[in-house]
């Protein structure tokens, strides 16, 4: 009897142990660890069922807040493979256009899988984006559920879409008043406009250019847009009115200033729908 009560103490903590493993393994997909480097990737990874296999994001990875809780790696501009080894992943995602090729290269020598996706700021690209991730994590039954959600948000949003008012719709990049952007063409900005019914109010351009007063002033646009953080690094709205060339506008004029977190408005990912929805209905808002 005793000889039994020592061999159930032994085994005891061992069983605990195994126990545990075998929870933790079932938890991370068999032993899958994600390190995300990107937003939008790291959504659509959660909206798969696969929270639990990340084991880092970087900075941009905001949504769910849930990913606030995992160690962060930099932001995909600025990333050091340190930073991303020492999380011991087994796979790493990326947007093939923001990962640096010496860093892609250092992943490589140190045998860590990298999967490296292309992204195209539209619907089909949106669409084509989640059926690859998840073609690559094996999960490809549920990509059609969640492109299923984003057409059916999509077309949710047209009621608040006025076809023959298309607003000018300017968008500020702010990081205080030293760094103020303007977006022009082929930005992800342009396309989540023009698919919640505005125009963009420059277009004279590509990508981003510095904001001046007199440019302001020449677009003259409806309505100007911003990130929740980009506003509040002006000072809230008062910063921003006090901003040359704003009063100026029809916007400034009549206070048309819309604000929406950075991610959903340009992560072109899961919440797509969503964000246009929120978009239109705040661009046609009396």
């Amino acid at each position: 009897m005793k000889l039994k009560t020592k061999i159930i103490k032994i085994l005891s903590p061992l069983l605990v142990i195994l126990c545990m493993a075998t929870l933790v393994k079932a938890q991370t997909g068999n032993g899958l660890k994600i390190v995300s480097l990107n937003g939008t990737l790291s959504e659509i990874v959660v909206s798969l069922g696969l929270q639990a296999n990340l084991v880092g994001v970087d900075i941009t990875s905001t949504y769910p807040a849930s990913l606030n809780k995992l160690p962060k790696v930099g932001h995909n501009r600025n990333l050091s493979a340190e930073g991303i080894l020492a999380l011991q992943p087994n796979l790493i995602i990326g947007i093939a256009k923001d990962i640096k090729p010496e860093l892609a290269q250092q992943i490589k020598t140190a045998g860590i899988k990298m999967l490296l996706f292309n992204q195209d700021f539209s619907l089909a690209g949106t669409k084509n984006l989640v059926l690859a991730v998840a073609d690559s994590l094996k999960k490809t039954p549920k990509a059609q559920a969640i492109i299923n959600k984003i057409v059916k948000d999509i077309q949710a949003a047209k009621k608040n879409i006025k076809p023959n008012i298309k607003p000018k719709t300017l968008f500020i990049y702010a990081r205080g008043t030293g760094t103020m952007m303007v977006a022009g063409n082929g930005t992800q900005v342009q396309k989540m406009v023009q698919l919640a019914g505005g125009q963009n109010a420059i277009t004279g351009f590509k990508d981003f250019k510095p904001l001046t007063a007199e440019s302001l002033v020449l677009a003259n646009p409806d309505v100007i847009l911003l990130f929740d953080t980009g506003l509040e690094s002006l000072g809230g709205i008062n910063g921003l009115q006090n901003v040359p060339g704003i009063a100026q506008t029809n916007a400034g004029k009549n206070k048309r200033f819309i604000v929406i977190d950075g991610q959903l408005l340009c992560g072109f990912g899961p919440r797509l729908g969503v964000a246009v929805a929120e978009l239109a209905k705040k661009l046609n808002a009396k």
